[in-house]
């Protein structure tokens, strides 16, 4: 009996431990600017797997944690890191100048793409994702923290949207569903 489970489960679809969002009819696309001021879409990134957060520099928790769960991600998929592409795109696009963020997202990883959009775009491509900012303000220098959405989207090699990352999820989790796109285990 264990054996013919076993042989169903192969033929079928894969066993994702984020969630499978393949088919979604929401975070299909996105458009902004570089920090050298070049218009990245998705399309610009076929061929990889690309994993897209959204965060923003002054984070105190979230963002890091993450952009750190995400370079581990890189190292345990070794050469197949290079067929992987991390987009942070920032939620707080007036703090985070091209400059700020050339500084904060590859600190992470080298290979970190860091995007901005105005203000307007912003709020237009988190909707796209049924992803929240909301800016809250606070005492102190930093005048406002923002409360986001701290979870990932992945999308496969073709431009598809396949997964949503839940923010507990570790590393080694996500690399194995990397693995999975990628058509490699």
């Amino acid at each position: 009996m264990p054996a013919l489970l076993s042989a169903c489960k192969q033929g079928g679809p894969p066993a994702f431990r984020a969630t499978d969002l393949t088919g979604a009819s929401f975070g299909r696309d996105f458009a902004l600017d570089d920090i050298a001021g070049h218009r990245r879409a998705l399309a610009d990134f076929r061929g990889k797997v690309v994993i897209l957060f959204f965060g923003y520099a002054s984070c105190p928790d979230v963002c890091p944690t993450t952009l750190s769960r995400l370079a581990e991600v890189m190292k345990l998929l070794g050469p197949k890191a290079g067929q992987v592409q991390v987009v942070f795109v920032t939620v707080d696009p007036e703090r985070d100048t091209a400059d700020r963020l050339r500084d904060f997202v590859p600190w992470f990883h080298p290979d970190f793409l860091p995007l901005r959009g105005t203000p307007e775009e912003t709020r237009k491509l988190l909707a796209e994702f049924r992803a929240t900012a909301i800016k809250r303000p606070v005492e102190g220098s930093m005048g406002y923290v923002i409360d986001h959405s701290a979870a990932c989207y992945v999308f496969d090699p073709t431009g598809r949207l396949r997964l949503y990352v839940r923010d507990e999820q570790s590393a080694a989790d996500i690399a194995a569903d990397v693995k999975l796109l990628l058509g490699t285990t």
